[in-house]
């Protein structure tokens, strides 16, 4: 009997709207990709969201401070695809120069660059490096939801620093619960490649790796994304035991602000590119009303 399938997602940087409507935003935006991307009218699937901006800021966002609401992109058809992506890209320009800085910060462990690119720029982040508290509240919300649906077919979804969390919560259970096993996970926008994520990696969870515990993994990287400044992943992330290792793929992220100004990392965007179409065409199938009928955790900490 095939099991269910479950798409989970976790979101990434800065504070979010509240947590039923950031939930709704990111399954609209799967739901637009499947539709325009696969073709699939109506598309159903079940969606878990994994929401933890409360841990780091007192109120949800505002609507009048939102300038970044989920919105459909303009037209019909397919959206473009990492093939249609620009010749010359903020990442072709910026990465060979971090390139460098990120070899010289790994061979001394001094990673001053780094450090003023996350308190200034990736105050999340820089927060969930210095304080262990909030990483492990970070991580226990991601386990719970993961352990929740063990039995199901899972794709997890991360997105900027998520992909952080998510990496980090997998490698812990690889050694708490070997059992559960994750069936594709995408990282997007994913902040992986800089030298002091990887230092922190190492220093943690061992050699940098694909975790035992998953069976496909897929990293989308926008070429204007600067979070996202090395791209590709799979040179410094070896492959697992079972031999998997990381399938990079470029992405166009067509995602624009009501005003028309574009943001290149924002989590919509990716998740309606047809790269992360077709992975989550296999989790879009019809599922039993009886799972369908589950309640979706919204609450925080649940």
């Amino acid at each position: 009997m095939e099991r269910d399938r479950v798409i989970i997602g976790i979101h990434g940087l800065a504070n979010k709207p509240p947590a039923d409507e950031k939930t709704r935003w990111w399954k609209a935006a799967i739901a637009e990709g499947l539709t325009r991307n696969e073709g699939l009218s109506d598309p159903d699937f079940l969606f878990e969201f994994v929401y933890w901006a409360d841990l780091r800021y007192d109120t949800p966002l505002p609507v009048d401070d939102n300038r970044e609401p989920y919105r459909p992109y303009d037209g019909d058809g397919p959206l473009p695809g990492g093939d249609e992506a620009p010749a010359t890209t903020v990442k072709d320009v910026l990465a060979p120069v971090y390139a460098g800085i990120d070899r010289i910060e790994e061979a001394t462990g001094v990673t001053l660059v780094d450090d003023l690119i996350l308190e200034h720029r990736f105050d999340d982040l820089w927060h969930y490096h210095a304080e262990q508290g909030f990483a492990r509240d970070v991580q226990a919300r991601l386990i719970r939801r993961l352990r929740t649906y063990r039995h199901h077919r899972i794709l997890l979804v991360a997105h900027s620093m998520g992909s952080v969390v998510a990496y980090d919560a997998l490698r812990l259970l690889e050694r708490e619960d070997p059992s559960l096993r994750v069936e594709h996970l995408v990282t997007a926008a994913s902040p992986l490649g800089l030298a002091k994520v990887k230092l922190k990696f190492e220093a943690e969870h061992g050699a940098l790796r694909v975790p035992d515990n998953v069976s496909a993994w897929t990293n989308l990287a926008d070429g204007d994304d600067v979070v996202a400044i090395m791209g590709a992943l799979d040179a410094d992330y070896g492959p697992n035991d079972q031999s998997v290792r990381i399938n990079d793929q470029r992405v166009v992220n067509r995602y624009q602000r009501p005003d028309g100004e574009p943001n290149h990392h924002k989590s919509y965007g990716y998740v309606r590119t047809p790269e992360f179409s077709r992975v989550a065409r296999a989790y879009a199938e019809p599922v039993r009303h009886a799972v369908r009928s589950r309640p979706n955790r919204l609450l925080a900490g649940t």
